[in-house]
């Protein structure tokens, strides 16, 4: 059987040109992916994924595009609004990075983590969404607890998740969910895989109050970012930028409680959900 290549579709992204012009000028150069990858001193692979979009291209691919078709810069100017724009699919690309990464970092201003939530916290919380049925409500919390499923496996990602004191103070659900909710994250605040750290309200602004980071590193050791604001998220794939975003967040990471200070506060906050029928710790 004839290989097929893959239908491309262009005009999706800028992404998506710069994949489908890859293609085109090696085609019109008559050269395999297998015999660009070796004048280019690439991998067939990268460059297959860069053709249908599945791969952002790496920095110093569009100079190198440029040289051996004499193109000027012309890959270069497309990676340049590539790298810029909001890609398409970025939130199934950032539950692929997600399941992939060997090394999980998140900073959470409002609520706890997606990764760390029980799931009656998750549950109260999607369901405060007033656009969302309950069986749409319940999708969204499956999905959410599927999330987690990697994390029990035999080699789950390390996570570390830095959360705003406001999280262990924002009542989600009733007493009894949040003193669960708590107790489940302060068994997850300090293990070999898992680390949590509070910023405390006391340590006033910082660059990173607007919205939720993920940082994910893979085993390659290349790092994504994906920046959430409340309506909107943009997906990091460039280093500059990420580099960008793992500043801020190790500036943050600095600032905040040690975990022994902050498990300290996540157990004083449990006791403000105290309920009838928990007997006293």
């Amino acid at each position: 059987m004839r290989f097929k290549p893959q239908e491309l579709t262009p005009y999706l992204s800028a992404r998506h040109y710069f994949g489908s012009e890859q293609r085109r000028h090696r085609e019109r150069a008559k050269l395999s992916l297998v015999q660009l990858a070796d004048v280019l001193n690439s991998s067939k692979s990268t460059l297959a994924r860069v053709e249908t979009a599945e791969l952002m291209p790496p920095p110093d691919l569009p100079a190198r595009l440029d040289a051996a078709f004499g193109t000027d810069q012309h890959f270069h100017g497309l990676y340049e609004l590539a790298k810029r724009e909001a890609h398409p699919d970025q939130y199934r690309r950032f539950m692929d990075f997600e399941a992939r990464a060997d090394i999980i970092e998140v900073y959470e201003p409002h609520v706890l983590p997606g990764l760390l939530q029980s799931k009656e916290y998750a549950h109260a919380l999607l369901s405060c969404q007033e656009e969302l049925t309950a069986d749409q409500a319940q999708e969204r919390v499956n999905a959410r607890l599927s999330r987690q499923e990697r994390l029990r496996s035999e080699s789950p990602p390390l996570r570390w998740a830095i959360i705003d004191e406001s999280a262990l103070h924002r009542h989600v659900g009733d007493a009894k969910c949040m003193r669960k909710q708590l107790a489940w994250l302060l068994e997850q605040a300090d293990t070999a895989k898992s680390k949590v750290q509070v910023m405390p309200l006391k340590a006033g602004p910082h660059p990173l109050m607007g919205g939720a980071l993920n940082l994910l590193t893979l085993a390659d050791g290349s790092t994504v970012a994906y920046e959430e604001g409340i309506e909107t998220a943009c997906l990091y794939e460039d280093w500059e930028t990420v580099r960008k975003w793992r500043r801020r967040y190790e500036v943050l990471r600095a600032n905040a409680l040690s975990l022994p200070r902050s498990a300290e506060l996540i157990r004083k906050a449990m006791e403000d959900y105290q309920t009838c029928d928990t007997p006293p710790s």
